[in-house]
């Protein structure tokens, strides 16, 4: 059915690697994302990798890894300490990662990450966003809009348990890819309005 097709096309991104001046890591409890940027940054596509996150505002702490086939050791309190310790075990030196983990949700991710570029004087003309494949659209959106003259290139990790492939197979895969979709509508809504200088609460009153 044409509409699924339309739903998966826009949420599922996904480009080729590029040579990019830096490589985005929004926070998150999964391995394969800081695995599949430290082997985008081993293969020589990015000099530096700018992971963000200190945990979930709605979970209030970092809740430790929920996925990723080898399990990682250790005691993290945020999400930047996690995705750092991934990296430095799959052979990234420390002089290539940037730190920013005081970020609880995505948009904020992008918000912090540029508030560090700037002020480290780094320019980014292109970057690699690494994130779940189901995360994609929402991600680079917001990245989008923190970093509107970088060109921006999604590269979704591999081995995750929801991708285009499989989401309608299972219950969860529906529920959470559906879940994107809404959260989609629902935070661009918002963020679309005050970019366009519109006041919400006009918005709100049209039927």
């Amino acid at each position: 059915m044409q509409w699924i097709q339309d739903l998966t096309d826009f949420i599922f991104l996904s480009d080729p690697p590029q040579q990019a001046d830096l490589l985005f890591l929004p926070g998150n409890g999964h391995a394969e994302p800081a695995e599949y940027a430290a082997k985008l940054y081993l293969q020589g596509w990015i000099p530096r990798i700018l992971p963000s996150g200190r945990y979930s505002i709605r979970r209030g702490a970092f809740s430790g890894q929920t996925s990723g086939t080898r399990i990682y050791s250790g005691s993290f309190e945020t999400e930047w300490a996690f995705m750092h310790h991934i990296l430095l075990e799959n052979g990234v030196p420390d002089s290539a990662i940037l730190r920013e983990d005081q970020a609880t949700y995505t948009y904020e991710n992008a918000l912090r990450s540029r508030a560090l570029t700037n002020a480290l004087g780094l320019t980014v003309r292109k970057a690699l966003l690494v994130c779940q494949p189901m995360h994609a659209r929402r991600a680079r959106t917001y990245y989008e809009l923190a970093f509107p003259e970088t060109e921006i290139l999604v590269c979704p990790a591999p081995g995750m348990d929801i991708t285009r492939e499989n989401w309608l197979s299972t219950e969860e895969g529906i529920h959470k890819v559906l879940g994107e979709v809404e959260r989609c509508g629902n935070q661009f809504h918002e963020i679309l309005c005050r970019h366009q200088g519109i006041s919400m609460t006009l918005v709100h009153s049209i039927p």
